[in-house]
């Protein structure tokens, strides 16, 4: 049965929405470009009462009038595909933000769903809805919920194949209502309604010129265009900006009638550490506690406890011993024995590497990260950070893709879109290639300077730091454009689910499994490839000018930086391997880290910069950081040697 009926979820960002999606589809979903954009749309299906529908989860909107490229998507799925209902997700905590969104989608014409989330959060903070009356205001259903704890989700299916049109209306201006519906009797019906449509062109939306071109005779544009001029000329203030704060003003009305304020039963400390979290010197003990914590329990219990256990114990004693028995019972050519369980082995070095070194560290990274985004600390640091990114030419919430690179930098480049300019852009794309490590590396990383000491794991943050801020700073002199203003929405500080970490937890790993374990046994592949042609060794003393001589590494540590750009993760754990056989000394394996930190871009994250900028600005991108990589790394070795540092 096809899923004819489109269900399109809508709402501001950070207020559930994808949890309420993977839930109404119990995450069968698939994620895809728009068509014509780099923005991902998520798609699944749902059935109620034996119906089928297609729910499509929209990227986060602060309004239907565009001004990113994700909002243009979004308000494009409203014009292109006919909807049979909106399902709107807001904030309880922020309704008046939620309404916004609310009456634009009224405007339209379509059967909606308001689905009040983090109810439990609202009433810590006293802040109760009259939903019933809310109800009556909008005339459309209103739902309250709890997302994580799957409250409101039946009510949310059981409304659904009886949605209706909410009959709220913004009355506007006498002169803009005039105008509204003289330029609804120059269009032809679409998916949403004339009236909606012609608030867009009085507006003065550019982002719909396109497709105002494709449905619509150039004569009539034309006309409508005449039209939108003549009421400008006969009102004092921008039409966008009296069309808006009307909406605004009419959001609040419906807010005051329906918010009841009580005591907040929250209780004080999370208020405070939300507080805190964003002063600019009460902020930073906060900080260094939160790294610190980081350390430990990826650093040490993950790359250290963990992989102790499954590398030497689980792998060790039993999957490899195993493996090269079956592989000589079973396997009569000598080749094949050796690619499978040999010194480039893909059971004896590429599983070992992808699930006993890297899976313990990369899990432990992806639980860590979960619990700083449900607890809503992440925007805070963007706050805080916010005058370090001004001497790099771009404001605090650059530290979103920043702190999503840690996830995966491919990722990263994709979402630097939320940053406005060109030239803050293509910064992030820059620093992003340059000097941060995904997770996976950086939990390598951690797991080889947890077995060092703290010292060393403090050289290699201040360094590659360092190294950050003077790039960054170098690219905004260099690179021509303005920066923009900071405006960031902050959710409130709260304790973060367990619901909510595990599946976005078990969500990552299995984009891990799928998506880096093949990769790690192409790379091993290529090693083997590579060693048996003899030119691993031809490569290593091409390299060795540069790894022996100016890093004072071994010459083996060639075969992770070639590896590096296949993915980093795997050059850096060649690293760690190397560093557990006392291949390194603490002194190399400090310098190594820095340099396969700062080395070029993986290949997956290469094509995405060649996706997002272009072929160009990705090669010369490269030309920038490969050279930068290994000079950083060999003056960190001189600085180290020549002040006899040891660790």
């Amino acid at each position: 049965m096809r899923a004819d009926d489109k269900i399109i979820l809508v709402g501001n960002p950070n207020v559930g929405k994808s949890v309420i999606f993977g839930l109404l589809t119990n995450k069968y979903a698939a994620v895809s470009n728009y068509p014509g954009t780099t923005v991902e749309v998520s798609y699944g299906d749902m059935t109620v009462d034996n119906k089928r529908y297609l729910i499509v989860d929209t990227p986060g909107v602060n309004s239907l009038v565009p001004m990113s490229e994700d909002e243009k998507v979004t308000r494009d799925i409203f014009l292109q595909e006919a909807p049979f209902a909106v399902v709107q997700v807001a904030d309880t905590k922020n309704l008046k933000r939620s309404l916004l969104i609310t009456l634009q989608i009224a405007e339209m014409e379509l059967p909606t769903i308001l689905v009040l989330n983090m109810e439990d959060e609202a009433r810590d903070r006293g802040i109760i809805v009259d939903i019933n009356h809310l109800k009556t205001l909008l005339g459309a259903e209103v739902i309250s919920a709890i997302a994580p704890q799957r409250k409101g989700l039946k009510e949310i299916k059981s409304a659904i194949p009886h949605a209706v049109k909410p009959c709220i209306k913004v009355r506007y201006e006498d002169v803009i209502e005039e105008y509204i519906e003289k330029i609804s009797l120059l269009l032809s019906q679409v998916s949403i309604s004339k009236r909606a449509l012609s608030i867009m062109i009085l507006s003065g939306d550019e982002s719909l010129k396109k497709w105002l071109l494709i449905n619509l005779k150039a004569e009539v544009i034309k006309e409508m265009e005449a039209l939108r001029d003549e009421c400008q000329s006969k009102v004092k203030e921008p039409l966008s900006l009296l069309i808006n704060k009307q909406r605004l003003d009419a959001a609040g009305d419906i807010a005051d009638k329906v918010l009841k304020k009580i005591p907040a039963e929250g209780g004080k400390l999370l208020p405070f550490i939300g507080r805190i979290s964003m002063h600019p010197l009460w902020g930073i003990p906060l900080l260094l506690l939160v790294l610190y914590g980081l350390y430990q329990f990826v650093g040490v219990l993950g790359a250290g406890t963990l992989v102790n256990f499954f590398e030497k114990i689980i792998f060790g004693r039993y999957i490899n011993p195993m493996a090269v028995k079956v592989v000589e019972l079973m396997i009569p050519l000598d080749i094949i024995k050796e690619m499978l369980a040999g010194e480039y082995g893909l059971i004896t070095v590429a599983l070992t590497y992808a699930i006993a070194i890297i899976l313990p560290i990369t899990a432990t990274f992806f639980i860590a990260f979960a619990i700083l985004e449900d607890s809503g600390y992440l925007p805070r640091l963007a706050i805080m950070s916010n005058r370090i990114f001004n001497l790099m030419g771009l404001n605090g919430k650059a530290v979103l893709p920043m702190v999503l690179g840690l996830g995966c930098g491919t990722m990263a480049v994709m979402t630097s879109r939320i940053l406005e300019t060109k030239k803050e852009r293509l910064i992030i794309t820059f620093l992003l290639a340059l000097a941060v490590p995904c997770s996976a590396q950086l939990g390598v990383i951690l797991g080889m300077l947890g077995a060092l000491s703290l010292k060393a794991a403090l050289v290699w943050a201040g360094t590659i730091l360092v190294t950050l801020l003077f790039s960054g700073y170098l690219a905004s002199k260099v690179i021509k454009g303005e920066k923009t203003e900071f405006f960031l929405e902050i959710p409130p500080i709260r304790m973060p689910n367990i619901t909510n970490i595990m599946v976005k937890t078990l969500g990552r790993i299995e984009w891990y499994l799928k998506e880096a374990v093949p990769l790690f046994i192409l790379g091993t592949f290529i090693l083997f490839v590579l060693h048996k042609l003899n030119l691993l060794r031809v490569l290593e003393t091409i390299a060795s000018p540069i790894v022996v001589n100016l890093l004072g590494l071994p010459e083996k540590t060639t075969e992770s930086f070639i590896l590096g750009f296949l993915r980093r993760d795997y050059g850096a754990a060649g690293l760690f391997a190397m560093a557990e056989k006392g291949l390194l000394t603490p002194v190399q394996s400090v310098v190594s880290l820095v340099t396969i930190t700062l080395f070029i871009p993986c290949l997956a994250n290469f094509f995405m910069i060649v996706k997002e900028r272009g072929m160009k600005t990705a090669l010369g991108i490269v030309a920038v950081v490969f050279p930068f990589a290994f000079l950083g790394g060999g003056l960190l070795n001189w600085i180290l040697r020549a002040f006899n540092v040891t660790f």
